[in-house]
């Protein structure tokens, strides 16, 4: 029993991330400090600039309510997202189940007459249902959750067009809906914003500060001795899968409510800047690992740049450009986190 026990904390041990000490495969200090606070100098780098080249627009108090505000949809989706990368996942699928999301609970809204919080609700359950059967034919079934996810990414938007005719909806959306981003809360910030907050909050506990977090890191660090260890491997990638999509439908609804209308493929856009902001994350402060935090840097990274290429007067195609530049630059910092670990 004893040898038993030595044994299992040992296969624990190996599940969860090494750190190295002080002086230990040090790579210098100019490279750790890249690794941990590159992406930060990058923001501060960012505002700077751009305070400079737009002194009147963009450094002031209602550019900078604005970017807080815009940048809470991509805060939410991200940081669902980070959940399941953390465990060494993929969910192409978000963007599918953002547009999903809206229109299920606008087309309750506007065409049916639904009270709006009962709408949301009906939101959320299609979130489960989704998240859910990724995380079946994933953790269960063994699927690969790239394929599956982007499989599943046209089967929602699929779902999608079907419930709203890939018709624009702009009327019969009531005021009260549109106030959940728009609403006004402390500080003159949007509401949308402080719901960001709280999602962060609550993501940030699970990861960080609980049993369940431990083991979801567990489970990327290497899935099979997590799994010698204990550790419900297959229960928590569905749980993963699930939070992910419950992200994505709050999501649709801070977009939906922020435009007060839903349009098709919403959540496309998303796709590209959510994951930009995750791989940016996790070369923030711990580099090499994904985390709450560092996805809301990223976040916050990428729409100081967006917002500040738009008051520079920047056509889409160039920021669609630089975004998928900042994409492969954050993966290479990623990368370059885990060589530092």
């Amino acid at each position: 029993m004893a040898e038993a026990r030595v044994s299992r904390r040992s296969t624990m041990k190996a599940a969860l991330p090494k750190f190295r000490t002080p002086g230990e495969n040090s790579s210098g200090p100019v490279l750790d400090l890249i690794s941990k606070y590159g992406v930060l100098f990058a923001l501060l780098a960012s505002v700077v600039i751009f305070s400079l080249l737009k002194p009147d627009v963009f450094f002031t108090w209602a550019n900078m309510r604005a970017i807080l505000a815009q940048v809470a949809p991509l805060g939410v989706l991200a940081c669902g997202l980070t959940v399941v990368l953390a465990m060494g996942d993929f969910d192409l699928s978000i963007a599918g189940m953002v547009g999903l999301g809206s229109a299920v609970v606008i087309s309750l809204i506007a065409t049916d007459g639904v009270p709006y919080q009962v709408a949301i609700l009906a939101g959320l359950g299609v979130g489960v249902l989704g998240g859910l059967i990724n995380g079946l034919l994933v953790a269960y079934a063994g699927a690969s959750s790239f394929v599956i996810t982007l499989a599943f990414s046209q089967v929602f938007q699929g779902a999608e067009f079907q419930i709203t005719g890939q018709k624009t909806i702009i009327e019969g959306i009531p005021k009260a809906y549109s106030e959940i981003a728009n609403g006004s809360g402390p500080f003159g910030i949007a509401n949308q914003f402080y719901i960001m907050l709280g999602v962060m909050v609550v993501l940030y506990v699970l990861l960080e500060q609980s049993k369940v977090g431990r083991q979801m890191y567990a489970v990327g660090g290497n899935r099979e001795a997590a799994h010698l260890a204990g550790v419900q491997v297959r229960r928590l990638r569905c749980a993963g899968f699930v939070i992910v999509a419950l992200c994505a439908v709050g999501a649709a609804v801070l977009i939906s409510a922020q435009q007060s209308s839903y349009s098709p493929n919403m959540g496309q856009s998303y796709l590209l800047p959510s994951f930009a902001a995750a791989f940016l994350g996790a070369a923030v402060l711990k580099p090499g690992r994904f985390t709450v935090l560092g996805t809301l840097v990223g976040a916050l990274l990428l729409e100081v740049i967006a917002t500040g290429l738009i008051q520079l007067s920047l056509s889409s195609a160039a920021i669609l450009l630089i975004q998928g530049a900042i994409l492969a630059i954050a993966v290479l910092l990623s990368r370059l986190g885990r060589n530092v670990r």
